[in-house]
Protein backbone atom coordinates (compact mmCIF):
# COMPACT_ATOMS: atom_id res chain seq x y z
CA UNK A 1 0.00 0.00 0.00
CA UNK A 2 1.33 3.79 -0.54
CA UNK A 3 1.53 6.58 2.06
CA UNK A 4 3.36 9.33 1.51
CA UNK A 5 6.27 10.57 3.51
CA UNK A 6 4.82 13.11 5.44
CA UNK A 7 1.17 11.97 6.47
CA UNK A 8 -1.61 12.99 9.04
CA UNK A 9 -2.01 10.27 12.16
CA UNK A 10 -5.28 8.14 12.01
CA UNK A 11 -7.92 9.73 13.63
CA UNK A 12 -10.72 8.16 15.61
CA UNK A 13 -13.74 9.27 14.96
CA UNK A 14 -15.70 10.32 17.71
CA UNK A 15 -19.43 8.86 18.14
CA UNK A 16 -21.70 11.28 17.89
CA UNK A 17 -19.91 12.77 14.76
CA UNK A 18 -22.18 14.49 12.35
CA UNK A 19 -23.00 12.12 8.95
CA UNK A 20 -20.73 12.83 6.15
CA UNK A 21 -21.98 14.69 2.93
CA UNK A 22 -22.62 12.89 0.09
CA UNK A 23 -21.88 15.18 -2.91
CA UNK A 24 -21.63 15.26 -6.89
CA UNK A 25 -18.94 16.10 -8.55
CA UNK A 26 -19.59 15.95 -12.51
CA UNK A 27 -21.41 12.72 -13.17
CA UNK A 28 -19.70 10.85 -9.76
CA UNK A 29 -20.91 10.50 -6.53
CA UNK A 30 -18.97 10.51 -3.60
CA UNK A 31 -19.44 10.19 0.32
CA UNK A 32 -16.92 12.74 2.78
CA UNK A 33 -16.78 14.08 6.28
CA UNK A 34 -14.56 13.36 9.31
CA UNK A 35 -17.09 10.97 10.60
CA UNK A 36 -15.20 8.51 8.24
CA UNK A 37 -12.31 10.05 7.83
CA UNK A 38 -12.45 9.61 3.99
CA UNK A 39 -13.19 10.27 0.55
CA UNK A 40 -15.43 7.70 -0.65
CA UNK A 41 -15.95 7.72 -4.76
CA UNK A 42 -19.39 5.56 -4.49
CA UNK A 43 -20.39 5.84 -8.33
CA UNK A 44 -17.90 6.43 -10.87
CA UNK A 45 -18.43 8.45 -13.92
CA UNK A 46 -16.05 7.34 -16.42
CA UNK A 47 -16.53 10.59 -17.65
CA UNK A 48 -14.58 12.35 -14.73
CA UNK A 49 -11.42 9.89 -15.65
CA UNK A 50 -8.83 11.16 -14.54
CA UNK A 51 -9.70 14.73 -12.59
CA UNK A 52 -12.14 12.52 -10.02
CA UNK A 53 -8.76 11.63 -8.64
CA UNK A 54 -7.32 14.40 -8.34
CA UNK A 55 -10.60 16.33 -6.96
CA UNK A 56 -10.73 13.49 -4.25
CA UNK A 57 -7.37 13.86 -3.33
CA UNK A 58 -7.53 17.58 -3.10
CA UNK A 59 -10.87 16.92 -0.89
CA UNK A 60 -8.83 14.84 1.63
CA UNK A 61 -5.53 16.88 1.73
CA UNK A 62 -8.07 20.28 2.40
CA UNK A 63 -10.26 18.49 5.17
CA UNK A 64 -7.28 16.06 6.61
CA UNK A 65 -9.05 12.93 5.83
CA UNK A 66 -6.67 9.91 5.84
CA UNK A 67 -8.43 7.19 3.59
CA UNK A 68 -9.43 7.64 0.08
CA UNK A 69 -11.85 4.76 -0.92
CA UNK A 70 -13.04 3.57 -4.57
CA UNK A 71 -15.61 1.02 -6.04
CA UNK A 72 -14.67 1.29 -9.67
CA UNK A 73 -14.97 -1.16 -12.39
CA UNK A 74 -12.02 -3.40 -13.17
CA UNK A 75 -10.90 -1.95 -16.56
CA UNK A 76 -10.26 1.66 -14.35
CA UNK A 77 -8.18 -0.45 -11.93
CA UNK A 78 -5.34 0.44 -14.01
CA UNK A 79 -5.71 3.68 -14.08
CA UNK A 80 -6.30 4.14 -10.37
CA UNK A 81 -3.21 2.15 -9.37
CA UNK A 82 -0.96 4.70 -11.61
CA UNK A 83 -2.33 7.33 -9.01
CA UNK A 84 -1.43 4.95 -6.09
CA UNK A 85 -4.27 2.93 -5.06
CA UNK A 86 -4.35 -0.62 -4.23
CA UNK A 87 -7.31 -3.21 -4.96
CA UNK A 88 -7.89 -4.42 -1.55
CA UNK A 89 -11.16 -6.52 -2.84
CA UNK A 90 -12.11 -7.79 -6.46
CA UNK A 91 -15.31 -9.21 -7.39
CA UNK A 92 -15.54 -11.28 -10.33
CA UNK A 93 -19.25 -10.13 -12.00
CA UNK A 94 -19.95 -6.85 -10.16
CA UNK A 95 -20.13 -5.03 -13.24
CA UNK A 96 -23.32 -6.34 -15.09
CA UNK A 97 -22.29 -9.68 -13.99
CA UNK A 98 -19.31 -9.51 -16.64
CA UNK A 99 -16.80 -7.89 -15.77
CA UNK A 100 -15.01 -7.35 -12.32
CA UNK A 101 -15.36 -4.57 -9.82
CA UNK A 102 -12.68 -3.49 -7.28
CA UNK A 103 -12.85 -1.76 -4.33
CA UNK A 104 -9.59 0.36 -4.21
CA UNK A 105 -7.62 2.08 -1.67
CA UNK A 106 -5.08 5.06 -0.91
CA UNK A 107 -4.00 5.65 2.79
CA UNK A 108 -2.78 9.11 3.11
CA UNK A 109 -1.66 7.62 6.96
CA UNK A 110 0.26 4.52 7.24
CA UNK A 111 -1.22 3.84 10.44
CA UNK A 112 -4.47 3.59 9.41
CA UNK A 113 -3.58 1.17 6.21
CA UNK A 114 -2.51 -1.85 9.39
CA UNK A 115 -5.64 -3.27 10.92
CA UNK A 116 -6.26 -3.18 14.63
CA UNK A 117 -5.58 -6.57 14.90
CA UNK A 118 -4.96 -8.90 12.08
CA UNK A 119 -5.23 -12.29 14.26
CA UNK A 120 -8.68 -11.64 15.18
CA UNK A 121 -9.21 -10.93 11.56
CA UNK A 122 -8.72 -13.94 10.17
CA UNK A 123 -10.10 -16.12 13.37
CA UNK A 124 -13.23 -14.58 12.22
CA UNK A 125 -12.46 -15.49 8.31
CA UNK A 126 -11.83 -19.40 9.67
CA UNK A 127 -14.87 -19.15 11.94
CA UNK A 128 -17.11 -18.11 8.42
CA UNK A 129 -15.35 -20.90 6.48
CA UNK A 130 -16.15 -23.45 8.98
CA UNK A 131 -19.80 -22.65 9.28
CA UNK A 132 -20.14 -22.54 5.31
CA UNK A 133 -18.56 -26.32 5.44
CA UNK A 134 -20.43 -27.28 8.32
CA UNK A 135 -23.68 -25.83 6.36
CA UNK A 136 -22.58 -27.63 3.63
CA UNK A 137 -22.09 -31.22 5.05
CA UNK A 138 -25.60 -30.66 6.61
CA UNK A 139 -28.47 -28.69 4.61
CA UNK A 140 -30.83 -29.44 6.95
CA UNK A 141 -29.40 -28.63 9.85
CA UNK A 142 -31.05 -25.65 11.97
CA UNK A 143 -27.42 -23.43 11.44
CA UNK A 144 -27.41 -24.29 8.26
CA UNK A 145 -28.08 -20.82 6.98
CA UNK A 146 -30.94 -21.65 4.19
CA UNK A 147 -33.10 -19.64 5.87
CA UNK A 148 -36.58 -21.77 5.42
CA UNK A 149 -38.56 -19.42 7.66
CA UNK A 150 -37.96 -16.10 5.15
CA UNK A 151 -42.13 -15.92 5.10
CA UNK A 152 -41.72 -13.89 8.26
CA UNK A 153 -40.09 -11.26 6.49
CA UNK A 154 -41.59 -7.81 5.47
CA UNK A 155 -40.94 -5.34 2.57
CA UNK A 156 -40.35 -1.46 4.47
CA UNK A 157 -41.79 1.02 3.63
CA UNK A 158 -41.96 5.05 4.16
CA UNK A 159 -44.38 4.30 6.75
CA UNK A 160 -42.13 2.20 8.73
CA UNK A 161 -39.13 5.02 8.85
CA UNK A 162 -39.99 6.41 12.70
CA UNK A 163 -39.62 2.22 14.06
CA UNK A 164 -36.65 1.76 11.52
CA UNK A 165 -34.82 4.60 12.93
CA UNK A 166 -35.64 3.30 16.56
CA UNK A 167 -33.78 0.33 15.80
CA UNK A 168 -31.29 1.62 14.21
CA UNK A 169 -30.47 4.16 16.73
CA UNK A 170 -30.59 1.42 19.45
CA UNK A 171 -28.40 -0.37 17.91
CA UNK A 172 -25.62 1.33 16.44
CA UNK A 173 -23.52 3.98 18.53
CA UNK A 174 -22.44 5.63 15.67
CA UNK A 175 -22.85 4.42 11.91
CA UNK A 176 -21.69 5.63 8.37
CA UNK A 177 -25.22 7.38 7.24
CA UNK A 178 -27.36 8.53 9.15
CA UNK A 179 -30.06 5.75 9.56
CA UNK A 180 -31.26 6.84 12.31
CA UNK A 181 -32.81 9.72 10.71
CA UNK A 182 -36.62 8.58 9.29
CA UNK A 183 -36.49 11.50 6.67
CA UNK A 184 -33.25 9.67 5.60
CA UNK A 185 -34.46 6.56 5.05
CA UNK A 186 -37.73 7.72 3.02
CA UNK A 187 -35.15 9.38 0.93
CA UNK A 188 -33.09 6.32 0.68
CA UNK A 189 -36.46 4.10 -0.63
CA UNK A 190 -37.29 7.12 -3.24
CA UNK A 191 -33.40 6.22 -4.18
CA UNK A 192 -33.87 2.66 -5.03
CA UNK A 193 -32.87 0.99 -1.40
CA UNK A 194 -35.16 -1.66 -0.26
CA UNK A 195 -35.76 -2.22 2.98
CA UNK A 196 -36.88 -5.36 5.16
CA UNK A 197 -37.80 -6.34 8.38
CA UNK A 198 -39.27 -8.65 10.41
CA UNK A 199 -41.70 -7.84 13.55
CA UNK A 200 -42.39 -9.20 16.34
CA UNK A 201 -45.17 -8.67 19.01
CA UNK A 202 -46.24 -5.72 16.54
CA UNK A 203 -42.44 -4.11 17.00
CA UNK A 204 -39.56 -4.23 14.30
CA UNK A 205 -37.01 -6.81 15.62
CA UNK A 206 -34.99 -6.56 12.95
CA UNK A 207 -34.08 -4.97 9.72
CA UNK A 208 -31.67 -4.95 6.69
CA UNK A 209 -31.52 -3.36 3.39
CA UNK A 210 -30.62 -3.74 -0.27
CA UNK A 211 -29.01 -1.22 -2.05
CA UNK A 212 -29.74 -1.37 -5.64
CA UNK A 213 -26.88 -0.16 -8.48
CA UNK A 214 -28.99 -0.68 -11.63
CA UNK A 215 -26.05 0.45 -14.23
CA UNK A 216 -23.84 -2.36 -12.32
CA UNK A 217 -27.04 -4.69 -12.09
CA UNK A 218 -25.25 -5.28 -8.50
CA UNK A 219 -27.25 -4.91 -5.14
CA UNK A 220 -25.15 -4.44 -1.72
CA UNK A 221 -26.82 -6.08 0.97
CA UNK A 222 -26.50 -3.87 3.94
CA UNK A 223 -27.62 -2.07 7.12
CA UNK A 224 -28.85 -5.31 9.04
CA UNK A 225 -29.68 -4.70 12.98
CA UNK A 226 -31.29 -7.03 15.29
CA UNK A 227 -32.70 -5.95 18.92
CA UNK A 228 -30.39 -7.40 21.43
CA UNK A 229 -33.70 -9.88 22.81
CA UNK A 230 -33.93 -11.35 19.37
CA UNK A 231 -30.69 -12.31 18.33
CA UNK A 232 -29.45 -16.01 17.36
CA UNK A 233 -32.43 -16.63 15.97
CA UNK A 234 -31.73 -16.51 12.27
CA UNK A 235 -33.16 -12.81 11.57
CA UNK A 236 -29.97 -12.29 9.48
CA UNK A 237 -30.16 -15.40 7.23
CA UNK A 238 -34.18 -14.52 6.65
CA UNK A 239 -33.65 -11.30 5.90
CA UNK A 240 -30.64 -12.10 2.89
CA UNK A 241 -32.09 -14.96 1.57
CA UNK A 242 -35.75 -12.83 1.20
CA UNK A 243 -33.47 -9.54 -0.12
CA UNK A 244 -31.54 -12.13 -2.51
CA UNK A 245 -34.70 -13.75 -4.39
CA UNK A 246 -36.19 -9.96 -4.30
CA UNK A 247 -33.13 -9.20 -6.41
CA UNK A 248 -32.93 -11.79 -8.42
CA UNK A 249 -36.30 -11.10 -9.67
CA UNK A 250 -35.08 -7.44 -10.64
CA UNK A 251 -32.44 -8.37 -12.74
CA UNK A 252 -29.81 -8.37 -10.62
CA UNK A 253 -26.73 -10.30 -11.34
CA UNK A 254 -24.37 -10.25 -7.91
CA UNK A 255 -24.81 -9.58 -4.29
CA UNK A 256 -22.17 -8.36 -2.18
CA UNK A 257 -21.84 -6.98 0.89
CA UNK A 258 -18.87 -4.91 3.39
CA UNK A 259 -19.54 -6.79 6.38
CA UNK A 260 -17.49 -5.94 9.93
CA UNK A 261 -14.40 -7.93 10.10
CA UNK A 262 -14.15 -7.96 13.67
CA UNK A 263 -17.51 -9.71 13.89
CA UNK A 264 -18.18 -13.41 13.82
CA UNK A 265 -21.96 -13.37 12.95
CA UNK A 266 -22.72 -11.51 10.07
CA UNK A 267 -19.71 -13.04 8.43
CA UNK A 268 -21.07 -16.35 9.14
CA UNK A 269 -24.45 -15.33 7.99
CA UNK A 270 -22.67 -14.48 4.38
CA UNK A 271 -20.18 -17.28 3.87
CA UNK A 272 -22.80 -20.32 5.30
CA UNK A 273 -25.37 -18.45 2.62
CA UNK A 274 -22.86 -19.44 0.02
CA UNK A 275 -21.01 -16.10 -0.23
CA UNK A 276 -17.05 -15.83 -1.02
CA UNK A 277 -14.26 -13.70 0.57
CA UNK A 278 -13.16 -11.18 -2.19
CA UNK A 279 -10.97 -8.92 0.34
CA UNK A 280 -10.66 -7.22 3.63
CA UNK A 281 -10.69 -3.17 3.51
CA UNK A 282 -8.61 -1.98 6.64
CA UNK A 283 -9.69 0.70 9.15
CA UNK A 284 -12.52 1.56 6.00
CA UNK A 285 -15.91 2.54 8.02
CA UNK A 286 -16.81 3.91 11.00
CA UNK A 287 -19.47 2.11 13.26
CA UNK A 288 -19.85 2.56 17.00
CA UNK A 289 -17.77 5.47 17.12
CA UNK A 290 -14.30 3.82 15.68
CA UNK A 291 -12.72 3.14 12.68
CA UNK A 292 -13.20 -0.70 11.76
CA UNK A 293 -12.16 -2.94 8.94
CA UNK A 294 -14.37 -4.76 6.77
CA UNK A 295 -15.02 -7.89 5.10
CA UNK A 296 -16.25 -7.81 1.65
CA UNK A 297 -18.47 -11.33 0.92
CA UNK A 298 -20.11 -11.84 -2.54
CA UNK A 299 -22.56 -14.04 -4.72
CA UNK A 300 -23.76 -14.43 -8.42
CA UNK A 301 -27.49 -14.52 -7.63
CA UNK A 302 -28.62 -14.79 -11.30
CA UNK A 303 -30.14 -17.86 -13.26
Amino acid sequence: MTCPEAAPTAREPKAQARPDSVVRLGGSLLQHGPANSRVYLMKLDEADLPEIIERMDGLAREHGYTKLFARVPGRAEPLFASRGFDCEARVPGLFRGRDAGCFMSRYLSRERAVPRDPDLLEDVRRIAREKARAAAAAPDAPDAGRAPGAADVVRLGPDHAPDMARLYGEVFASYPFPINDPAYLRRAMDADVAFYGIERRGRLASAASAEIDRAWACAEMTDFATRPGCRGKGAAGRLLARMEAAMRRRGIRTAYTIARAEHPGINAVFARAGYRHAGTLPNNTQIGGRLESMNVWYKPISG
